[in-house]
């Protein structure tokens, strides 16, 4: 974390009557995507393949080895902050694929309103890079991205870290139609946030003491906000490296997306 971004690598496996219009749509789109971050798609490769497929690589730089940040250097005592909001990627999912947002269909895209912040985190995602090094230069001492949802990321920087992250469900910051959406899952908002992928956002772990230095980089850097969710401590013979969810007083067991090979 804290790298600006430089090259890209597209290699697109296209199937039996994918037209060239649309594979030139594809690029267009991830050239549109890559300018947007300020990366530039210098290569890559076009094969015939049984069914869509796209890969991307991308590269990132840094001029300094402490202008980056891992996921190995958080503190007992330090403040666990996520930046922006969670839940929207689950939820804009959920829509998608049909297991909600069948209410009145008010929209014009034929969803109800309440769906139109989770679908805009599905289509149109955006990476936090300027977050990224905003919180770098504020002092972060371990930072990583939510692919796999808070429950799991915030597990493998605590491993990496050597310490518990104490996290607060209930102080979670939530997307916009989350609470709707979870409702009509039947699941708690906050579960639905944690467990939530893709989501472009960071969890970072700061000192106390960096705290307003932190929030006066993102402020300058026209980030997206931070909220503090958590705190940090030492491992114990009851509590070994890992995250700990707590809602209500009640500490649930939760995970995100899990690899498994």
């Amino acid at each position: 974390m804290g790298a600006d971004a430089g090259e890209a690598y597209l290699v697109l496996g296209l199937p039996p009557g994918f037209t060239e219009t649309a594979a030139l749509d594809l690029v267009r789109g991830a050239r549109d995507s890559a300018n947007a971050c300020g990366a530039a798609i210098v290569g890559g490769d076009v094969v015939a393949a049984p069914a869509l497929t796209v890969a991307v690589t991308a590269v990132g730089w840094a001029e300094r080895e402490e202008q980056l940040v891992g996921r190995d250097g958080a503190r007992a005592g330090d403040l666990v902050g996520i930046t922006g909001r969670l839940g929207g990627a689950a939820a804009g999912l959920a829509v998608l694929e049909g297991r909600a947002g069948r209410g009145e269909r008010a929209a014009p895209e034929g969803h109800p309103p309440h769906t139109a912040a989770p679908l805009r985190r599905v289509q149109a995602p955006r990476p936090r890079l300027v977050e990224g090094r905003a919180l770098a230069r504020g002092g972060a001492h371990a930072m990583i991205d939510l692919s796999d949802g808070l429950a799991t990321d915030a597990t493998h920087l605590a491993r990496a870290s050597g310490v518990v992250l104490e996290i607060d469900l209930d102080a979670l910051p939530l997307e916009d139609g989350v609470t709707e959406i979870a409702a009509e899952l039947r699941l708690p908002s906050a579960q639905l946030a944690a467990q939530s992928g893709e989501e472009y956002e960071l969890c970072v772990c700061v000192a106390p003491a960096d705290r307003a230095r932190v929030e006066r980089e993102l402020l300058q850097a026209r980030g997206e906000g931070i909220t503090w969710i958590g705190t940090v401590t030492e491992v114990s013979p009851e509590h070994p490296p890992g995250v700990r969810l707590r809602t209500g007083g009640e500490e649930l067991e939760l995970e995100g997306y899990e690899h498994r090979w």
